[in-house]
């Protein structure tokens, strides 16, 4: 197969900044089996006690995802993720001030195929959250399965990441003192299987449960919508009820994601196959908070209620700033 490499005028930043953005890739799709086996080869080595050390060591620190985990503001605040930032490039906008001493649920929309935008904007600190929003510090919620990986849970975490589990959550939104930003992506994995270029379907209509723990805590609500968190991945769409759709589903069911067939750029040139993104802009804003009383046990007619608000709340932010970010004046959201 031809390869169509790029030119070799091509400025060495750009460079850089595909490489930076091709390990972000790696780490989310290989990294962690790669873990896995690290630490069940050493076993089989003169290195074997280094992997009964960590198992040691897992073993001690197991709740620590489970209770806002253990981020490094330095990793966060790595150069390479300015490379990461600028090869789509990532911006977040501001539309309101958030208090400090309060605990805040950002709804993140959509979640796309690799969640590019939530990572580039929750877990560095190479686009300013830390900034615009001083004293709130921002964890988005993962897939548990991943903090069940040997070495792979501790990267991860380094960076702001924690469990999507309701003891997870529960622990961040529970902090007297506020501070916390609860970050989840509120469609999920079956999201993902309809991510691209183009789709603006939001599966939400059904999805209550961020609202009640809202409720339960008094945390407010803030609706985030990313512009392009779409465009950067073409992905083969198997229609309902096809077998490969099937299959997807029961994946997602067995193990809480599904496998998608995506398709980017490559690594030497935007003209050939790849797993590279796109280049396209991603713009993440974040709307105005939504005041939420404290209701321990809340009703499902006062969970309905909030959720309008918020989904009322989330469709205005889209309206407000389409255009502005390359959408038609005609472009709708669907919430299905």
């Amino acid at each position: 197969m031809l390869i169509n490499f790029a030119p070799l005028k091509l400025p060495l930043y750009r460079r850089v900044q595909t490489a930076a953005v091709l390990q972000w890739v790696f780490s989310f799709l290989a990294l962690a089996q790669c873990c896995i086996a690290l630490f069940v080869g050493l076993l089989f080595t003169r290195f074997w006690f280094v992997s009964v050390l960590y198992a040691t060591w897992w073993f001690w620190d197991r709740n620590t995802p489970y209770q806002g985990g253990r981020n490094f503001r330095f990793l966060r605040r790595l150069r390479m993720w300015n490379y990461f930032r600028d090869y789509f490039p990532i911006h977040l906008i501001k539309t309101a001030d958030l208090d400090p001493k309060k605990n805040y649920i950002f709804g993140f929309h959509p979640h796309g195929v690799l969640v590019a935008g939530a990572f580039g904007n929750f877990c560095t600190e190479v686009t300013g959250f830390r900034e615009m929003y001083p004293g709130l510090k921002p964890h988005l919620l993962m897939l548990p399965l991943w903090f069940r990986v040997p070495f792979f849970r501790d990267y991860i975490m380094s960076g702001g990441l924690v469990p999507s589990a309701k003891e997870s959550a529960q622990y961040l939104l529970k902090r007297a003192e506020g501070g916390n930003v609860a970050v989840i992506v509120i469609g999920g994995a079956p999201e993902a299987l309809d991510a691209r270029p183009g789709a603006l379907t939001l599966l939400l209509k059904n999805r209550k449960g961020f609202v009640k723990l809202a409720l339960q805590f008094g945390a407010d609500l803030v609706p985030v919508y990313t512009f392009g968190e779409n465009e950067v991945y073409h992905q083969i769409i198997f229609k309902e009820g096809s077998l490969m759709r099937a299959i997807q589903k029961r994946f997602q069911k067995l193990i809480g994601f599904a496998p998608v067939v995506f398709q980017g750029r490559g690594f030497f040139s935007s003209n050939s196959w790849g797993l590279v993104p796109y280049a396209k802009p991603i713009n993440t804003v974040v709307g105005e908070p939504i005041t939420i009383p404290q209701i321990e046990n809340p009703s499902p007619e006062e969970v309905d209620s909030y959720h309008k608000m918020y989904v009322f709340s989330l469709i205005k932010l889209f309206n407000k700033y389409k255009t502005k970010f390359g959408c038609s004046e005609m472009a709708r959201l669907e919430v299905i």
